[in-house]
């Protein structure tokens, strides 16, 4: 299978929210490819509905983001929440504090207890990831529950290209209503009131789901783990009506296609469902829902590129990848954003 290999210059790493940089959530850049032209053009997020048709779905992730960073009492590490798993256990993650983020830590062994603000405490079980993630029972002590115990204790999740912390706010989408999410599901950042309601008026529908993304591996590039998701009844309707009368899906970010097509039989037809997902979407599975993507730039050898690629084809991404280097685009989740049309 090919593989899309680039170099990352550090300066292209998004090192704050584009409101540091003087610019309102919607003014980031927007680089837009074209499957079939094989175009490359450059935007505004603001010039988001110029770019689409009436007709067209934009299909959103409603996860908001959880403030999944909780400090070892005593110690220098860190607790990364990343997944509620179907049997109560937590996928979790220790990190160790690397001046102003953290570095991975991978000295756990089973039947480790690490002791967390509260009185609480965490347990690891069993790994789930070589080195990485660990099955881990909670214990939440006075508080009742790990969302209320992160809400108390946690902080957002960063990594070492941001170089201070930002309020949980900065981390969280305009379509943000349901609390799961290790990590913002970052596609849907630029989206303002005044964005949405020109889509709105110029004919563009919006189609709501649900998934709780896990933490990321920048480090290990690791395939994608099962995480929680939810289509409902309605937004299977709208993606189905918008499909047989000719207007497009467009997925904002690669959570939301993951959740959509998990949701999506052979014969292309999108069903409701919920519960874990563990596809992974490749060049050689292809999409059958979605159209096209509205995505941040991701890293080289990330497995996220895969799914470009199923979306767009190879050909295409390398085009786009070459321009969002060469022009200065920047990346992660506080980065500029890339749209890729059928």
């Amino acid at each position: 299978m090919k593989t899309l290999e680039f170099t990352l210059p550090a300066e292209l790493e998004a090192p704050a929210p584009p409101e540091a940089r003087g610019l309102e959530r919607d003014g980031v850049r927007l680089l837009a490819g074209s499957a079939a032209t094989g175009r490359v053009s450059h935007h505004r997020f603001t010039e988001l509905p110029s770019l689409l048709k009436p007709g067209d779905v934009l299909v959103v992730n409603t996860s908001a983001t959880l403030p999944a960073a909780v400090g070892v009492v005593g110690s220098g590490l860190v607790v990364h929440f990343s997944t509620e798993l179907a049997h109560g256990r937590w996928l979790i993650e220790l990190r160790r504090s690397d001046g102003k983020a953290t570095a991975q830590y991978v000295e756990g062994m089973a039947g480790d207890r690490y002791p967390l603000p509260g009185g609480g405490s965490v347990t690891l079980r069993e790994p789930f990831s070589t080195g990485r993630l660990w099955e881990a029972d909670v214990d939440t002590g006075t508080v009742l529950g790990v969302r209320s115990f992160l809400r108390h204790f946690g902080s957002p999740i960063r990594y070492g290209y941001v170089r201070r912390p930002w309020p949980l706010s900065f981390y969280q989408s305009v379509f943000a209503t349901t609390p799961g999410s290790a990590e913002m599901p970052s596609a849907a950042r630029p989206f303002t009131d005044a964005v949405v309601t020109r889509l709105v008026s110029a004919g563009v529908e919006f189609a709501p789901l649900l998934l709780h993304t896990g933490v990321a591996s920048p480090e290990a590039h690791e395939r994608p783990y099962p995480e929680r998701y939810a289509v409902s009844e309605h937004t299977a309707r709208v993606v189905n009506q918008a499909r047989a009368a000719g207007g497009r899906v467009i997925a904002i970010g690669t959570t939301a296609v993951r959740a959509l097509e998990t949701a999506t039989g052979e014969d292309g037809v999108v069903r409701a469902a919920s519960g874990w997902t563990e596809l992974v979407v490749t060049p050689e599975r292809g999409v059958r829902a979605v159209d096209g993507l509205l995505t941040g730039f991701h890293e080289p050898r990330a497995s996220h590129l895969d799914m470009l690629a199923a979306v767009a084809g190879f050909g295409l991404l390398e085009r786009v990848y070459a321009e969002a280097v060469a022009e200065g685009y920047l990346w992660h989740e506080f980065g500029d954003v890339n749209l890729l049309l059928p």
